[in-house]
């Protein structure tokens, strides 16, 4: 049975990409920073049947917290097939890039971008020991500077934050993913659409569960692109 471990899967998501996994056959890891939400999602999905799935404790700006995730997951299973991302923050208001608070930028920086490289960092050893190690990076279009650059939507300056944080994530998609190139590993972003969850207080246009389809399409496709970016239909996008 393949494992999958989530970060941010007590939620949104994260935990609809957990409960289509786990429908699917696959072993769920759900990561969550606050343990008894996370035990009372596991709670959820084994209460519909789904008896695939475990919770572990993990805050991915706290590299005591990573580090005790990993030793708890290596406790449980030998190897991990696919580890993705998904832990994400908004950023307070507003967030002009010319004005905004630099503790915003880093309370931000710290979850989307650092957060998810600590993460990747400390279970990279479980994924070498697949035999298709697959890594996703949950990103937004906000983070393809190409999309910046060509938007004219005015509304999309009230996530400057966001917006760097996730054009760093997509940086670390590339970099990594050209450091295993001549390896199994499959590494991609994946932008899932505009998603009504918390970070966006629910105003997005889709629902959690069919932003997470197009994630999980990617963790179950058997040949993957490596270093790519796409979105919610399976496109690939511009950096």
């Amino acid at each position: 049975m393949k494992t999958v471990f989530i970060t941010g899967a007590n939620q949104g998501i994260g935990f609809e990409t957990a409960k289509q996994l786990a429908e699917l056959g696959y072993y769920i890891y759900l990561g969550s920073r606050d343990e008894s939400k996370g035990i009372e999602a596991t709670e959820q999905l084994k209460a519909s049947g789904l008896n695939n799935v475990e919770c572990i404790e993990i805050d991915v700006t706290d590299i005591v917290s990573i580090k005790s995730a990993r030793k708890e997951l290596g406790n449980k299973t030998p190897h991990l097939d696919v580890l993705i991302n998904n832990a994400g923050i908004a950023g307070k208001q507003p967030q002009n890039i010319s004005t905004v608070d630099m503790e915003n930028l880093r309370t931000v920086f710290e979850t989307n971008f650092f957060g998810a490289i600590q993460t990747t960092q400390q279970f990279i050893d479980l994924l070498k020991k697949s035999d298709e190690p697959r890594i996703i990076n949950v990103s937004s279009p906000l983070g393809s500077l190409s999309f910046q650059s060509n938007s004219q939507n005015p509304n999309h300056r009230i996530y400057d934050v966001y917006s760097c944080s996730k054009t760093a994530l997509n940086a670390f998609t590339v970099l990594l993913a050209r450091e295993f190139q001549d390896t199994n590993f499959r590494i991609i972003s994946i932008e899932p659409g505009y998603t009504a969850t918390n970070l966006n207080q629910h105003q997005g246009t889709q629902t959690a569960a069919q932003g997470a389809s197009i994630i999980v399409k990617f963790a179950t496709l058997a040949d993957v692109p490596t270093g790519k970016f796409f979105d919610r239909n399976g496109d690939e996008l511009a950096w």
